[in-house]
């Protein structure tokens, strides 16, 4: 006995689903796209916060040892502190991790994070794009389901209409 299973999406035939089976549809096409632009959101964030720090790398020089810079201890309180080596960078690799990189190492971290972050978002923008082609498609099939009940019932009164006549 063979199982006959796809590993591919399903196609499905929208014409033949019902007003209810349609809504259905709708509203998990309409909860995915909410997911897809709520995670688009958090890539541009990192994007922003990888860019933000490569530029940052950009502005670090020989030079810079022994300046004065402003620490941050939070987000709203910073303390003076001096670049002891401007050579070592500490970076924040997730999940409280650190690894120490030289300036170069640094920026092509940097580089390759914002690269990585971009292409997901391409990605999940494509994604994206095509759920909202099938939910307007969807949409457009819930119209033309509407529009045939709304005829059928018309139909009935009609008749219900002229039966009356007939009687009188």
């Amino acid at each position: 006995m063979a199982a006959n299973k796809s590993s591919g999406p399903q196609v499905i035939d929208i014409s033949k689903l019902n007003l209810e089976q349609l809504t259905s549809l709708k509203n998990q096409l309409d909860q995915e796209l909410q997911f897809f632009n709520e995670s688009l959101q958090q890539l541009k964030i990192a994007q922003l916060k990888f860019n933000e720090s490569g530029e940052c790398v950009e502005k670090v020089t020989p030079e810079s040892k022994g300046k004065v810079v402003l620490v941050p201890l939070t987000s709203c309180m910073y303390v003076p502190g001096a670049i002891a080596d401007a050579e070592k960078l500490l970076i924040d690799v997730g999940t409280g991790y650190y690894v120490e990189k030289d300036v170069t190492g640094a920026k092509d971290y940097f580089t390759r994070k914002v690269k990585f972050v971009t292409e997901q978002m391409e990605k999940i923008q494509k994604i994206a794009s095509e759920k909202s082609r099938l939910r307007e498609v969807v949409m457009d099939m819930m119209e033309v389901k509407l529009d045939q009940q709304l005829a059928v019932m018309q139909q009935q009164q009609q008749q219900q209409q002229q039966q009356e006549g007939i009687k009188a």
